[in-house]
């Protein structure tokens, strides 16, 4: 086994265990799409593109959950 065919043996290892941990991240984020408070912030990836002021809002809330001016959230 010459240095030529152990190169080409650890390129494909290494070839395939970047392409497995590639697939496992994609999968992780696909997965998990809502963190720990139930947000899903893929809703918020076009926010840069679409923020003029007709646009639509990315989460809209309720009236009633709106703090008023000088009061703090609950």
């Amino acid at each position: 086994m010459d240095i030529a065919q152990l190169q080409a043996y650890g390129y494909f290892v290494l070839i395939t265990l970047l392409v497995l941990v590639l697939y496992g991240y994609i999968y992780h984020l696909y997965s998990k799409r809502k963190d720990a408070d139930g947000v899903d912030y893929e809703s918020y990836s076009n926010m840069a593109l679409k923020d003029d002021i007709e646009d639509a809002l990315v989460s809209a809330i309720p009236d009633e959950n709106v703090p008023l001016e000088g009061t703090k959230k609950k």
